[in-house]
């Protein structure tokens, strides 16, 4: 019970990304109905992009993760465009399969381009931790549950006050009938795929101080981002928050109390659970 409030600041930090990948999967879900897992390769290249430029063209840190970000929704924005948007017309299972596809060729041209190795990205704020009683938290948790909170108000602004997340939305709710009142729905789809890339991005960078980022970092982020945005709902990017913030403190408590060999699997059991769950209601509303 003396480590609880260390455990809850690790559960709340990989909660806090979890929940960005799972906002990137339910944006693009919503307005096009794909899941897109290459999700996790979005963060992937956040954090590495970040330390290419930082390290490798010496460029300043801010600058560098700035340019990170825009290269990474460049990229998303090139997903849309060359891959899904000549196979619109596919069934959805062939878009989410060419999503996979995407995913094993951004993991697979950043393992030639950077190598198999983990790298070490300078925390923004130092490395001195903070005390705050028993429990030790690092400057970077703050900047990952920092910009996890400012990324989700920015998203609701963009979406409940604006006119392109008037337009998102309306893509969401009926893409059809948006396109009799003259909603681009192509070009929603490729702001949707854009938004989740520069989530990623962020998402990726923040947390590389802290996770020490490789060409396959994004391979079980994905996985992780889809079950909180199973758990906590595709259609609900609140719900997708709460659902990260769930499975990073369960995935915490679980390795502290239990095993840290069991990480990953209790990620996955909570992955079967949901879709079990939301199966059995599906079935039971069909009857």
């Amino acid at each position: 019970m003396e480590q609880l409030g260390q455990f809850l600041v690790a559960g709340s930090t990989l909660g806090a990304v979890y929940a960005v990948v799972a906002l990137g999967f339910t944006i693009v879900f919503n307005v096009t109905g794909i899941i897109n897992f290459a999700q996790g390769e979005f963060v992937m290249l956040g954090g590495m992009l970040g330390f290419w430029l930082y390290t490798g063209a010496g460029l300043p840190l801010l600058l560098a993760f700035v340019l990170a970000a825009i290269l990474t929704t460049l990229v998303g924005l090139a997903l849309d465009r060359f891959a899904i948007r000549p196979a619109r017309n596919a069934p959805v299972l062939s878009l989410i399969i060419l999503t996979i596809g995407a995913s094993i060729f951004i993991r697979g041209l950043a393992g030639q381009l950077w190598g198999k190795n983990a790298v070490s990205v300078p925390a923004f704020s130092g490395e001195a931790p903070l005390y705050l009683g028993t429990v030790t938290v690092m400057p970077q948790t703050l900047w990952v549950l920092g910009t996890t909170v400012v990324m989700m108000l920015l998203l609701h602004l963009l979406l409940s006050y604006t006119m392109l997340g008037k337009a998102l939305r309306a893509c969401a709710l009926n893409r059809r009938a948006a396109a009799l009142v003259g909603i681009d729905a192509q070009l929603m789809s490729a702001v949707s795929f854009a938004l989740s890339a520069a989530l990623g991005a962020a998402g990726g960078i923040v947390v590389a101080p802290l996770a020490l980022p490789s060409y396959d970092v994004g391979t079980m982020l994905g996985v992780k981002g889809f079950a909180a945005a199973a758990i906590g709902g595709f259609g609900s990017q609140l719900g997708a928050v709460a659902g990260g913030l769930a499975l990073g403190l369960l995935e915490s408590l679980g390795a502290g109390y239990i095993s840290s060999s069991y990480k990953d699997a209790i990620a996955l059991g909570a992955l079967f659970l949901a879709l079990f769950v939301k199966a059995r209601r599906s079935t039971e509303a069909g009857e």
